[in-house]
């Protein structure tokens, strides 16, 4: 097992640690001189981290690809506000030093009770029609283990191992209660929009390493998959009402909400757009609570910039937790080690990129 996690950093900032990670994106960039830089995103279960190698690049380029695991050798310091790693040493693990449970986060939560809570509300619908058809997926062996054991996303909210059975069983229970205080919706329709509406992610997510997309998800998009399944699904069921077949495609199609998010249609219907404002706002407290526990350590209630949301974030329980008396101030200069560092970050990063080269 792992002795650094990348959720350590807080605690070796400045220090040089050894550790193993999954490399999830590698990058060859060039540097003022022309000569080439690495520049990864180094993924474990406690989530990712952005490293560089600046020296004696060109005798490790070619030893490794995206999705493999290494041993590094580096400092962790802080870059405009953000932990990164400088890497001294790599080298590629073989099979055998590999602990696939080290790389990959997983949900706290008993799968077996999630299943079996998504299983009562299925058996709670009085739609004949829906009941047999989430059935139906329920009992499908491949779909069923897939099902369990999903991210819901690559990297934006519930990213971890039972994260798709995890929001779908929060959402569940978010609806359930919403649908009682609007008549006019029909708790069975939503349900199983609920459970259809995410469901393309287990073909359209890669998990066994690190979380990316596969060929088809790529191409296709899991809104795509999802049509796909239903339909190959509801061929089993030739007496299932045409109308209903329409809302289920609808509430897949229109679960983005908006056209900018990929939503070939808004909602249009009220279970449509109910699905909608109950799946972002899950996938936001669910991104607001996941960067809050990345930064448990830090003594500020503000957390850094949240990409996916766009802002700082206040943890209001931090912020309203009673204060202890801040220790004196003896941080007025850095120490020479530490100037050295940070100029040296500032250098590289501030370089601008040769032309044809991406940034």
């Amino acid at each position: 097992m792992k002795e650094f996690y990348i959720s350590d950093c807080t605690r070796h900032e400045n220090k040089i640690i050894t550790s193993n990670f999954v490399v999830v994106r590698k990058q060859i960039k060039p540097k003022k001189t022309g000569e080439p830089y690495l520049a990864l995103t180094l993924g474990d279960r406690s989530g990712q981290l952005e490293a560089k190698m600046w020296d004696n690049v060109e005798e490790v380029l070619n030893a490794f690809e995206q999705d493999d695991f290494l041993k590094i050798k580096g400092l962790v310091n802080k870059y405009k506000n953000r932990f990164q790693l400088t890497i001294h040493k790599l080298r590629r693990l073989g099979e055998s030093e590999i602990e696939f449970s080290d790389y990959l986060p997983k949900t706290t939560r008993n799968i077996d009770e999630l299943w079996q809570t998504l299983t009562d509300f299925v058996a709670s619908f009085q739609n004949h029609h829906l009941k047999t058809l989430v059935q139906a997926f329920m009992s499908d062996p491949e779909i069923a283990a897939a099902y369990r054991n999903a991210p819901a996303a690559k990297t934006l909210h519930h990213a971890y191992i039972g994260g798709l059975l995890d929001h779908v069983v929060s959402l569940c229970r978010s609806c359930d209660l919403v649908s009682r205080n609007y008549p006019q919706v029909n708790r069975d329709l939503l349900l199983t929009g609920v459970f259809l509406h995410d469901i393309g992610k287990i073909h359209e997510l890669a998990y066994n390493r690190s979380f990316s997309y596969t060929t088809r998800g790529q191409l296709l998009g899991h809104m795509i998959i999802e049509l796909e399944m239903l339909q190959a699904k509801l061929a089993l069921f030739p007496d299932f009402p045409p109308e209903l077949k329409t809302l289920l495609e609808h509430l897949i199609i229109s679960h983005h909400g908006e056209y900018e998010f990929g939503s070939p249609k808004l909602p249009m219907f009220p279970e449509a757009l109910l699905l909608h404002y109950m799946d972002d706002l899950d996938s936001k407290m669910e991104a607001m609570r996941a960067h809050f526990e990345r930064e448990a350590e830090l003594e500020s209630p503000w957390s850094s910039y949240n990409a996916s949301l766009g802002r700082p974030l206040l943890n209001s329980t931090k912020f309203l937790s009673p204060k202890a008396p801040a220790p004196p101030d003896d941080s007025s200069s850095l120490t020479e080690a530490e100037g050295e560092t940070e100029r040296a970050g500032e250098s590289h990063e501030e370089t601008p990129t040769l032309p044809g080269f991406k940034a």
